[in-house]
């Protein structure tokens, strides 16, 4: 039998077969058809990403904060004011080198995203190749089945782009499970798996498991393994500490305002149906599912390569991002999904599919893959949610039709909601205040003199306003993405998902210090909310995102994090002033 540096992982069908020939034209011609297929995937998802790319109103969130930085205000979002908004943290930066060469940021977040999407699935690509055998003792063709769910869907080519990390987390995902397939040794493969946290917090679950996933295919002494612990942590444990200490929370000020530690099981669900349910995704997961079953009762797989027939180590690659794209799932729905649609089940999803990226093309995987076309073509062609453009009666929305429909644009990048007289409106009065030069607070459309120099506009279209509004004003969100104060305000009932914070008005009158009490607020509740924060851990809270940074400072926000985090305050001035300084 010939070995190889690389496990191949067999179906028993193609086994039983026995080896073919690589060499000769035979030998050619296979290679360039498993080159085609490897290939073929990403240059698909290239072309439908790019036929709907767009810009996010989040995607545009990362845009301020990387203008910030490259102004020299920090990762910050508003100046002043140090609260973090980016999920995404190696996102953030990869966009800040962007724009560090000049390059229109919006445009890279936008084509940034698409590059590392078909990045990630060529990666993909390559990993199935190798997981089926690459070339050295791999026999016959190979065609798309788990890579046709995925370009089947909408929402796959929609957040290709999107101007958000999910083009990111592709990439990396299809380049974690590459490296468990090959089965590097280096410590730079454990720095690679170890970036999750980075690409974004929840995919922490997939370092973890691809880590274990790689130990066990490794086998490494003590030594090893703490020394591939310790560089898989080190940016990230060096990372969150600099959070900590600069900012003063444990998580991105978005975890803590949309609770990402509590359990929303039934919102989960109905999340996952939302998903599932208008594209039938049942058929083709029925139609792997059974081809999977077929292939493994048809007889023990076998393994060439120097390890020999079988073993715990060769079904690790299989094993591995299945656990971590179930671990995924059940995340999402745990913390009761997003107000995108699908956007949050894409990773696992991606996960999952891997091992069935590629198949042999056995009697049983070309039945499935068969099915699988068929369904995929029927969902491309036909299937749409039914809320196509707009939002669905359980708040979650069709995101990109949504903004397209807003600006009258196919492929909507620097947004101006031409199709929105409300947004129009509320940017005429941000540029118009801007150019008064006068304290200006803008709660939504109402002008309020006084206050904080420059524009603090309020708004629920945060990147809008963040775009709008001058980097030397506020651009603030009473939902709390990136406002430190509302963030940590307590929840409204029967909110939208991902958005059911609401900060009364009277709590950011009394901290921008509006000299005015604008008509319909009730004046005494603004004198509690100016005294409530000047109280207990609202004014912890504000010294650690306000006050300088100082050594001090930075021990101070690093060491009470876990405290400040949890933190949370009645959204009643009146009542938060009772609680809080015990009148």
């Amino acid at each position: 039998m010939t070995t190889s540096a690389y496990t191949s992982v067999r179906d028993p069908e193609t086994v039983a077969a026995g080896p073919l020939p690589d060499a000769g034209a035979p030998g050619r011609w296979r290679a360039h058809a498993r080159l085609v297929a490897c290939l073929l995937p990403a240059l698909v998802i290239g072309f439908a990403g790019f036929q709907r790319r767009w810009m996010s109103d989040d995607g545009h969130i990362y845009v301020r904060t990387v203008r910030q930085v490259l102004a020299g205000n920090g990762p910050v979002f508003n100046a002043g004011e140090r609260a973090e908004s980016s999920t995404g943290t190696l996102w953030q930066w990869l966009l800040v080198a962007g724009g560090a060469v000049g390059a229109d940021v919006a445009t890279v977040a936008m084509y940034g995203g698409l590059l590392f999407t078909v990045a990630g699935f060529a990666l993909a690509g390559v990993g199935a190749v190798r997981l089926r055998g690459d070339g050295r003792g791999g026999r016959g063709l190979l065609v798309p089945c788990g890579a046709l769910v995925l370009l089947a869907l909408p929402p796959v080519w929609d957040f290709a782009t999107s101007g958000l990390e999910t083009g990111l987390a592709t990439c990396w995902i299809a380049g974690a499970w590459l490296a468990l397939v090959a089965r590097p040794r280096s410590l730079v493969t454990c720095a690679v798996l170890g970036l999750g946290p980075l690409v974004r917090p929840d995919l922490a679950l997939v370092s973890v498991v691809f880590l274990a996933a790689q130990w066990v295919t490794v086998r490494p002494s003590w030594r090893g393994a703490l020394a591939g612990a310790g560089v898989a942590g080190a940016l990230p444990v060096a990372y969150e500490i600099f959070r900590m200490g600069y900012y003063g929370h444990l998580m991105p000020l978005p975890g803590v305002t949309k609770e990402a530690s509590r359990s929303l099981w039934g919102r989960g669900f109905d999340y996952l149906w939302d998903f599932a349910g208008p594209y039938a995704l049942w058929l083709p997961v029925a139609a792997v599912t059974a081809a999977v079953l077929y292939a493994w009762r048809s007889g023990v797989r076998r393994v060439r390569g120097p390890g020999g027939p079988g073993g715990l180590r060769d079904i690790v690659p299989v094993v591995a991002p299945l656990l971590a794209g179930a671990l995924c799932w059940l995340y999402v729905i745990r913390v009761g999904g997003d107000f995108m649609h699908g956007r949050m089940f894409l990773p696992g999803l991606l996960l999952m599919l891997l091992p069935v990226f590629l198949v042999p093309l056995t009697r049983a995987w070309g039945v499935a893959a068969l099915v699988v076309g068929v369904w995929a073509v029927a969902c491309a062609g036909a299937l749409r949610v039914p809320y196509e453009g707009r939002i669905g009666a359980g708040g979650i929305a069709d995101e990109r039709g949504v903004y397209v429909r807003q600006n009258a644009a196919p492929h909507p990048l620097h947004h101006d909601f031409a199709g929105q007289p409300g947004n129009r409106a509320y940017g005429t009065l941000v540029r118009e205040a801007a150019r008064s030069g006068a304290p200006t607070l803008l709660l939504a459309q109402t002008p309020v003199a006084g206050g904080a120099p420059g524009v603090t506009g309020v708004y629920n279209t945060l990147g809008f306003s963040g775009s709008v509004v001058p980097l030397s004003g506020a651009a603030l969100d009473p939902i709390g993405l990136a406002y430190p104060l509302a963030a940590h305000s307590e929840g409204i009932v029967n909110g939208r998902v991902g958005h059911d914070k609401r900060l009364p008005d009277e709590w950011i009158v009394a901290e921008r210090g509006a000299a005015d009490v604008p008509e319909g607020l009730a004046p005494d509740r603004v004198d509690a909310a100016r005294r409530a924060l000047r109280c207990g851990p609202l004014a912890e809270l504000r010294a650690a995102t306000r006050a300088p940074l100082t050594v001090g400072r930075f021990w101070r926000n690093l060491t009470g994090a876990m405290e400040r985090t949890s933190f949370r305050f009645p959204n009643d001035p009146v009542r938060a002033e009772r609680q809080l300084c015990g009148r």
